[in-house]
């Protein structure tokens, strides 16, 4: 099926009345990323992807519907310039989107990111013209072109640790006359031929400042990235640079996430069931629950970045009622089962995970339940410190 006539015409209302929506959520309030928004045709980057079925599967999987402009052209231009995030990969295998099929469950492992988000990340970097910027993450290569767009493309590196991925964003970004230093390289490391920056953005989430990031920013400037974890706490951060080499930054409020760098991703951790096998038989009560960091609330949220700064290994599933924490790296583990009236827990290993977690939410109320904003990251050749006046105890030490 070739291209409808109109697609150019199409896309150009599109993108105007995407952006016209941007600002009015207060999203676009810099003219020239509302240029940009309008000169870049997103569609290019995603020729196709995947969008969650209405229901599940009998299994409680999500099914991923392939969407093409030769499956469906309306539906994938409209998705394109939506809102929205369009996962382009699953599990790091690179779709045939000439035939497509059909997916139940998986790990989403690239995307294009939601375009607010995009603009919002580039506006929050607190980027200038004339800046040179590395962005850690090319992905699809539309945040690429914003950036090229708006600032021009001999200042912009842009690095993907994925081959393939990067090489069909190269090809979009090319065809459309940016051409920005691109590579392909592992975040966690910057990337040395083309530093130092004055700005570093990264589109994936870390699970602590990869010093090499600091190293690589001029006295200064910024970095601007997601810290993660494997109990899926986010927080945003805006790092400055200092001459000495450490960075210091507060946190940046909002329910943002990005996926993982590939490298600090959760591990496997085997059958809940055996971790609890081995747990005390008599529970003791807690004051807590779970629920507080399951919620779908933006406090919720922000108690799962807390929480992970005291269990930074720990992992969280839950199997009917019980929610259960797993420690790779040190053997512990802790159950929590509803009672009539509230939890109980059980926990054994070398750490005591739940308690752990209680400390933090016991200084988090009494501090008076602050928010994100309030807190400040101190990075340095020591590691990184999460800091609060009325928190002296985060992170907590490991054991």
């Amino acid at each position: 099926m070739s291209m409808p006539a109109d697609l150019e015409t199409d896309s150009v209302r599109l993108r105007e009345a995407m952006a016209k929506g941007l600002v009015a959520d207060g999203v676009l309030a810099d003219p020239a990323w509302r240029q940009a928004v309008e000169a870049v045709p997103r569609h290019r980057f995603v020729p196709g992807f995947y969008l969650p079925a209405d229901e599940r599967d009998e299994q409680g999987l999500t099914v991923w519907e392939p969407v093409t402009a030769e499956l469906d052209y309306s539906r994938w231009l409209a998705a394109a310039y939506s809102d929205t995030t369009l996962i382009t990969q699953f599990d790091g295998a690179e779709p045939d989107w000439r035939d497509p099929v059909v997916r139940h469950g998986g790990a989403p492992t690239s995307s294009s990111t939601l375009p607010s988000l995009v603009v919002r990340m580039w506006s929050d970097a607190e980027i200038a013209e004339g800046h040179t910027v590395l962005e850690i993450g090319t992905g699809t290569g539309y945040s690429t072109a914003l950036v090229c767009e708006a600032l021009g493309s001999a200042d912009v590196t842009s690095i993907e640790v994925d081959g393939r991925r990067l090489e069909q964003a190269a090809s979009a970004l090319y065809g459309l006359g940016h051409t920005p230093t691109l590579a392909v390289a592992d975040g966690l490391y910057g990337y040395w031929p083309e530093a130092k920056f004055d700005r570093i953005v990264a589109a994936c989430s870390f699970r602590a400042v990869p010093p090499a990031l600091l190293a690589q920013v001029r006295p200064g400037g910024k970095i601007l990235l997601t810290l993660s974890g494997w109990l899926y706490g986010y927080a945003r951060v805006l790092l400055t640079v200092a001459e000495d080499g450490t960075a210091e930054g507060q946190l940046l409020g909002g329910t943002v996430s990005f996926m993982s760098a590939r490298t600090h991703a959760a591990p496997v951790f085997g059958n809940p069931a055996h971790w609890a096998a081995g747990l005390p038989d008599k529970p003791r009560a807690t004051p807590h629950s779970p629920e507080r960091m399951t919620a779908a609330t933006e406090e919720a949220f922000h108690l799962r970045f807390l929480a992970q700064s005291a269990v930074p290994d720990a992992q969280m599933t839950t199997v009917g009622e019980v929610v259960h924490l797993v420690d790779v790296v040190t053997g512990s583990a802790a159950t929590l089962t509803p009672t009539g009236g509230g939890w109980a827990v059980r926990e054994g290993g070398p750490v005591k995970l739940w308690e752990r977690v209680e400390r933090v939410l016991d200084a988090y109320d009494t501090a008076g339940r602050p928010g994100p904003e309030t807190f400040t990251l101190h990075v340095s050749g020591g590691g990184q410190h999460l800091r609060h006046p009325q928190m002296p105890g985060l992170p907590l030490p490991r054991p």
